[in-house]
């Protein structure tokens, strides 16, 4: 099965000093899109994340200090690549949890302003981990027959997620090539946010997802317990979180 696109769908992915949404940076990013005709455009950006990359960090994809001392910053590269995937779909592998929860925080810190209200996103490992259960080193090789070669290099990681969903159209009947389907069916939960912390429940109010409110809606819990919206937002989470909430806290203020 081929997949049948409306509009471009970017796989990319991200090496970063970390594993931490609100705190780490990016170091690297790759992109490469597919276009509705077939047609493919590639981007690989270094960034200076202005901080030191912990040496954990390194020994995974192999970006040191030195390596981008004299990149620039996403501040910098923001705007770029923010109008390369602007009126886009997004692809990754665990890009639901982590890539994309993350690019939006970097895009909020370079203060872009940017819409991801009509984003589709397919998370190629939700596909994998319902199928079989595996890594992508483990899915490029079950599903395509090859080694992943630079492993935790962006754009190899970029590639051969895309090898790895173009061999899955393949092998599974039950998948359909668009990204709707794709996007529904490597959705875990509706979320109001990208890092899953506002939640949407079954008639698509937002709930909280987490902690002693877990499955209350925001609303409730904001006009029975006003504090709880001040701790939110100096708490540690994601700009993007508190961008929702606020959202949601100034249209429940404008209805009464």
């Amino acid at each position: 099965m081929s997949l049948n696109l409306t509009r471009p769908l970017c796989f990319f992915d991200l090496e970063t000093t970390g594993i931490s949404v609100t705190k780490d940076r990016i170091v690297e990013i790759a992109i490469l899109k597919l276009l509705p005709d077939g047609s493919k455009e590639e981007r690989l950006w270094r960034v200076n994340p202005e901080c030191p990359i912990p040496g954990e960090a390194s020994a995974v994809h192999g970006i040191y200090d030195a390596d981008v001392a004299n990149e620039p910053t996403f501040k910098v590269l923001s705007n770029e690549v923010y109008a390369f995937i602007e009126n886009t779909d997004l692809a990754g592998y665990n890009s639901d949890r982590f890539d994309i929860p993350l690019l939006v925080e970097e895009m909020l810190r370079a203060e872009v302003d940017f819409d991801f209200k009509n984003l589709k996103t397919v998370d190629v490992q939700t596909i994998f981990h319902k199928m079989e259960q595996r890594t992508l080193s483990a899915a490029l090789k079950f599903y395509c027959k090859e080694e992943l070669k630079d492993a935790h290099s962006a754009m190899a990681d970029t590639k051969a997620t895309h090898d790895v969903l173009m061999s899955q159209l393949e092998r599974y009947e039950e998948l359909e090539g668009n990204v709707d389907f794709l996007s529904e069916f490597t959705t875990r939960n509706k979320f109001a946010d990208f890092a899953g912390f506002i939640a949407f429940n079954k008639k698509g109010v937002e709930c909280f997802g987490f902690g002693k409110h877990k499955g209350k809606t925001v609303e409730e819990v904001l006009e029975k317990e006003p504090g709880y919206f001040g701790w939110l937002l100096n708490a540690d989470f994601p700009m993007y979180t508190k961008k929702v909430l606020t959202a949601i806290r100034l249209r429940k203020l404008n209805t009464q």
